[in-house]
């Protein structure tokens, strides 16, 4: 398992054309980024491949979500918004060639039936599954708390489970989030036993707080045998938020790295 930046809470003090070259001097073996459109994908590649480093991960466009909206994925009413979204992201991968991209399934939006929403991501998971594969690149979706972000559709590894078999894509995979299991209370190793296989990346953070590893409570190892344990054969994304200049919040990753290799 190798060790991927995320240059959306990481490294912020600069511009993200910057930080590829940022995490690459800190040490990490990848990056990965939430929502990259605002660099031109061209201008993308030529910092990754300068810096020696590759795409990890990268979010379709959401929408609204990240203001509090329900975003795209689960509204049938903005199925096209939706389909401008993965031509977005379609078009950005093509140039930067990322492992994955994430649907995030958004909130359920007022006036639609819970079975509704779920239907409709279902169908745009399916598509965008399917629209990916023809570039050999995965999809994966991801449960979120819903302390953070309430509405959230799908929060838990039982739920996530159920999406992927409701799915049947061999192109879609679990987004697995540490801290999310973490702030809600979930077993994380449990949910790692659960959808065993079916994993295509991995977040993390410390709870409480979503800092670097040692600012909270959270036992990683269990998690980390687990993955282990499954022959994860996937990348680990540092998605927290430094309790100071990222630099000096890396304490912990020569160790993550020496007991990960």
């Amino acid at each position: 398992m190798k060790i991927a930046a995320n240059l959306s809470l990481l490294f912020t003090d600069r511009p993200l054309i910057e930080r590829v070259i940022a995490a690459r001097v800190a040490g990490f073996d990848g990056v990965e980024v939430q929502f990259p459109y605002e660099l031109p994908a061209i201008r993308m590649k030529e910092v990754l491949e300068a810096a020696g480093l590759p795409l990890i991960l990268f979010n379709l466009p959401a929408g609204d979500l990240m203001e509090g909206g329900p975003g795209l994925a689960a509204v049938p009413e903005r199925q096209e918004q939706f389909d401008d979204a993965l031509e977005q992201a379609l078009a950005y991968a093509a140039m930067t060639r990322p492992r994955f991209v994430n649907v995030l399934a958004g909130r359920q939006a007022e006036g639609v039936s819970r079975d509704r929403a779920l239907a409709c991501l279902a169908a745009n998971l399916r598509k965008t599954a399917e629209a990916f594969a023809v570039l050999h690149i995965g999809v994966v979706c991801e449960a979120i708390n819903p302390l953070d972000m309430p509405g959230f559709l799908i929060n838990t590894p039982e739920q996530l489970d159920v999406l992927l078999r409701d799915v049947d894509h061999p192109n879609l995979h679990a987004q697995y989030d540490l801290y999310h299991m973490a702030r809600q209370g979930v077993d994380a190793a449990a949910g790692i036993r659960l959808l065993a296989g079916r994993i295509g990346h991995v977040q993390f953070a410390d709870c409480p707080g979503r800092g670097e590893p040692g600012t909270g409570n959270t036992d990683f190892g269990p998690a980390l045998r687990a993955l282990q344990e499954d022959d994860y054969p996937g990348w680990l994304g540092a998605e927290y938020k430094p309790t100071g200049v990222t630099a000096e919040t890396l304490g912990w990753l020569p160790e993550w790295k020496a007991r990960l290799a």
